[in-house]
This record gives structure tokens, sequence and C-alpha cells, in this order.
């Protein structure tokens, strides 16, 4: 991912009252974060969660957030220089671990909200609305089972590469991620077209509706 325009994260939004949240993952600065490469960053965390708690990998989703423009505003975001640290994204990837029809969390390794977050509040402070968005602005979410991402995604970094060969961002330490099956599938995670792809594509108010249940 890319952007126009990185600072140092906050601790968990979960209180040690929430005795049914298993904690996933160690502090946010322990996590293998690279500047850029938020899809492996991702993937770093479907293999945490496979190796230590992998009972809890069938709750654990992969979101691609994007469009046909590959301009999606975040706000919240570390790359951000104003004061509502707004980034504009050709696409971004979170992780969600969905404990129950009440309770989801967000992973996003390139917020400066808590990590993780509560849904609810992401989705206020970072996702915000499309109503005010040009249209060209709208969101959309590819949800992938985290299981299904790790057996799948396959990225060998060229959208990193310049014509020349040289690396717009420095890569991660470890070897890129292919599968059996392919080298590089990324653009069908970052693809929005619903008919196509891994997972099921939302807009906005339908991924929202489906991880985020107002209690009656």
């Amino acid at each position: 991912m890319s952007v126009n325009q990185t600072v140092h994260p906050p601790n968990s939004d979960i209180k040690k009252s929430d005795k049914n949240i298993k904690p996933l993952f160690p502090k946010q600065n322990e996590c293998s974060h690279v500047s850029c490469y938020c899809e492996e960053n991702v993937w770093k965390l479907c293999q945490d969660v496979s190796i230590r708690v992998p009972e809890e990998l069938d709750r654990c989703y992969v979101v691609f957030i994007s469009n046909s423009c590959r301009t999606v505003p975040l706000w919240k975001q570390r790359a951000g220089r104003e004061d509502d640290r707004l980034v504009i994204w050709d696409y971004h990837v979170i992780f969600l671990y969905s404990i129950d029809t009440k309770t989801c969390l967000v992973y996003d390794l390139d917020s400066e909200l808590p990590f993780p977050t509560f849904f609810h509040k992401y989705v206020t402070e970072t996702l915000r609305t499309d109503q005010v968005l040009k249209s060209d602005f709208h969101r959309f979410f590819r949800v992938v089972p985290a299981k299904l991402f790790l057996q799948t995604f396959a990225s060998d970094r060229r959208h990193m590469k310049r014509p020349d060969g040289s690396w717009i961002k420095p890569p991660p330490p470890y070897p890129a991620i292919c599968t059996s099956a392919s080298t590089h599938n990324l653009d069908e995670y970052i693809n929005m077209d619903e008919q196509s792809g891994p997972g099921q594509v939302f807009n906005l108010t339908d991924f929202v509706q489906r991880f985020y249940k107002i209690q009656k």
C-alpha cells in the first residue's frame, strides 16, 4: 500500500474486566510491522494466531479496504500529518477478531487508536461515513476468513518496485509469501468486484452490519 505521506502506538483498548476476550497478540510494538506492507503485516498476525491460539482462528478475518479508484480515506492513521491523521491509501488491510455476536475487535498496525480497538470505535473514528464523500472515495471491504487468507495469499512484492527494479519502500526481512499455487495474487484481494476473488465484498453500511450488532 502506498500513501502521499509513520508514529508510535498506544496500548490496548481492552480492559482487564473483559475476561472472555483472549489476547491474540503481544503488544503492538512487538508485532511484525513494515511500513507500506500492510497485507504482509496482517498475514503475520494470522500466522501468529494459527501457532499460539489456533482454536481462535475461525473467529478471525482479514479485511482489504479499497475501491476502483484506489482512493480510500482513513482517519487516525499513524502516517497522517494533520490533526485528524487522515490518509488517502490506495488500499489498506486490517485484522478482525469477531469474538461473538456482540464483540468484535480491530487490529490495525497503522492506526494510532488502541491496539486492539473495539469495532464500533474504529468505525466511528477511522472509517466515519461515506455520505459526505464523493463516490470516488467510497470504501469497499473484502472480508476473507483468516484461515483462507493464510492458505491462499501470495505476494512477490512487485507492486513495491519501480520500473528500474529498485524498491519504493524496503521490503520485510523474511522471504516473500507464496503458496504451491501462486507467487502473486495480491490484486485479487484488492479488487472490489463482488463476483470474483476470495471472501465477500461489502459496502460500508453492510460491512458495519456484518460485524456490529446493535443491542436492543
